[in-house]
């Protein structure tokens, strides 16, 4: 007893001694800054999940673009998109964790003094490509969005710039990135660039994609801009598979494929296939079907309505393949770039090659990301219902058809190309809380803080419902 009284009176005597204990707080593992190559890698990391992820929360595309069904919940299947506020959380993926990191990242890149000036433009462009990424995601989401004031931390309520007006804008800028991209220079290194491990070359072939995909986008609204966009990109736009813009997920968490941890680790097993693709994919003998779906219970491919409940048992559900911990996220690829030089060649623009031939490598392209062999995909070309020449339809449906199919588990693309493109012609859902939607709703926080600046923006685009189309959206 007398020890412990001891030593408490001698701990008493050393705390008085203490001039400043206000240091016993301060977290000593906490870093005081964070480098920009780890922003940037934690801004492309939440891009590739909000994009690949099926919660019902955030990622809805999948049920939008008739890919997938529902087994019970069948709210966000019907196209309610508010009750369980996924345009807040979309909104907020965008802005909150990816733009905002890309900033931080490029104020600290550009007020770095041991970067050489190659190396720093380098990975301004590449931030800046990034940024052009999300506010094209966001823009060809909601339509007009805060932009020139989105990203001061001092402005509470940032006013909403014109859809039309950004997009022109990201087109300046990746024209700007282009030019100032030189593969003579380092870039990020292989653990902060989490799509080419450090290849400028590869970060050039990316933007002149990206730049063709955002002249198509506008093209039926702004035919002249889209068309010197397109042309621009061709030659420098991704030619191979080996250039495709490609996430790399783990085997280990936290950083395995969104799906798997849903389905897998979550124990969702409320994903179906939706009747849509896998009847046109049975109609097609398309070789990709076995990569998508499984069997059902009877050995059968059978696709589940969407918006109304399922059997899982009767229905075929996602293959393992396409939820596996390891399965990568595409942001851009060699399929998507050649279906789009194949529309542009549709457009009268001036590019390389035949629209069948670009067609034709889009296709194969597809087939073997998925698992097929280019015998399959010369098999499937050679049908007259998949062959450019006698395939039905314009080639607006030729090309919308085949490219919904090669966009599955891209379902946020897949929604861009059907709103554009207009084809194929998906079933609406069962109680379908309207008609196939334009837009997203704008998040219900932004009527609530930043009403002033919500309300001129939804009166700007015609009003703030699914049903309002976005400038580019002209049919």
């Amino acid at each position: 007893m007398k020890k412990s009284i001891i030593f408490f009176i001698g701990m008493l005597i050393f705390a008085g001694c203490k001039k400043d204990i206000a240091s016993l707080n301060t977290k000593t593992k906490q870093p005081t800054t964070v480098p920009a190559g780890t922003l940037f890698a934690y801004a492309t990391k939440k891009y590739a999940d909000a994009i690949t992820n099926a919660s019902v929360n955030t990622n809805v595309f999948r049920f939008t673009v008739s890919h997938w069904a529902m087994v019970s919940y069948q709210e966000e299947a019907q196209y309610d998109f508010s009750t369980r506020g996924i345009p807040l959380a979309w909104w907020s993926e965008m802005y909150n964790e990816v733009l905002k990191n890309l900033d931080d990242a490029m104020g600290k890149v550009a007020a770095d003094p041991a970067l050489s000036a190659g190396e720093k433009a380098n990975k301004l462009a590449i931030l800046d490509v990034m940024q052009v990424v999300a506010y094209s995601t966001l823009v060809n989401t909601f339509g007009n969005v805060p932009y020139t004031e989105a990203l001061n931390s001092a402005n509470f309520f940032p006013k909403y710039d014109d859809a039309k007006t950004i997009s022109l804008d990201l087109l300046k800028r990746l024209n700007n990135d282009i030019s100032k991209l030189n593969a003579g220079s380092p870039g990020f290194s292989a653990g902060e660039d989490l799509l080419y491990k450090g290849s400028v070359a590869k970060w050039i072939r990316f933007a002149n994609s990206l730049r063709m995909q955002q002249g198509l986008i506008i093209a039926d609204a702004e035919n002249a801009i889209a068309k010197t966009a397109v042309e621009a990109s061709d030659a420098g736009a991704i030619s191979s598979a080996a250039d495709n813009a490609s996430f790399a997920y783990l085997a280990g968490a936290p950083n395995q494929n969104p799906l798997y941890v849903d389905i897998v680790t979550g124990g969702r097993g409320d994903y179906v296939s939706a009747e849509d693709l896998v009847k046109k994919l049975i109609a097609l003998s398309d070789p990709r079907l076995s990569q998508f779906f499984n069997k059902n219970d009877a050995g059968n491919y059978v696709g589940g309505i969407v918006g109304k409940v399922n059997t899982p048992s009767l229905v075929s559900l996602p293959a393992e393949k396409v939820y596996a911990a390891e399965e990568p996220s595409l942001f851009m690829d060699y399929a998507e770039t050649e279906f789009y030089r194949a529309e542009a060649i549709e457009r009268g623009f001036a590019m390389s090659g035949s629209a069948e031939t670009h067609y034709n490598n889009a296709v194969t392209a597809s087939i073997l990301y998925w698992g097929g062999t280019a015998a399959e995909a010369a098999a499937y070309l050679a049908r007259p219902d998949v062959a450019y020449a006698t395939a039905s339809g314009s080639w607006k449906e030729k090309l919308g058809v085949q490219k919904w199919i090669s966009l599955y588990s891209r379902p946020f693309n897949g929604w861009t190309e059907l709103r554009r493109l207009d084809y194929p012609k998906v079933t609406p859902p069962v109680s379908a809380r309207s008609t196939f939607p334009a837009r997203f709703p704008y998040p219900n926080n932004e009527q609530q803080l930043n009403g002033t600046n919500y309300a001129a923006a939804a009166a700007a685009i015609g009003g703030d419902k699914v049903t309002t189309k976005l400038f580019w959206d002209k049919f």
